[in-house]
């Protein structure tokens, strides 16, 4: 349970540097370095992210949703 609640905060705190990279695109002038630092962050996290899926997938702390043939 502790894995996925982890999961969710790095997924919210990837939204949210999006948002604030956009925030900047729009309000600072060209050649932003706050922008480009935060996506950075998100691409950072991104990494993190799968890192940390494979991590839980295998030590089997997560498991993926099978599809049954129909």
């Amino acid at each position: 349970m502790l894995i996925k609640l982890l999961i969710v905060i790095v997924l919210i705190a990837i939204v949210a540097s999006l948002a604030y990279s956009l925030f900047f695109m729009v309000k600072d002038e060209r050649n932003s370095k706050r922008m480009v630092r935060a996506l950075t962050i998100r691409v950072a996290l991104s990494v993190t992210l799968f890192v940390l899926l494979f991590l839980a997938w295998y030590l089997g702390l997560i498991q993926p949703n099978a599809t049954r043939p129909g």
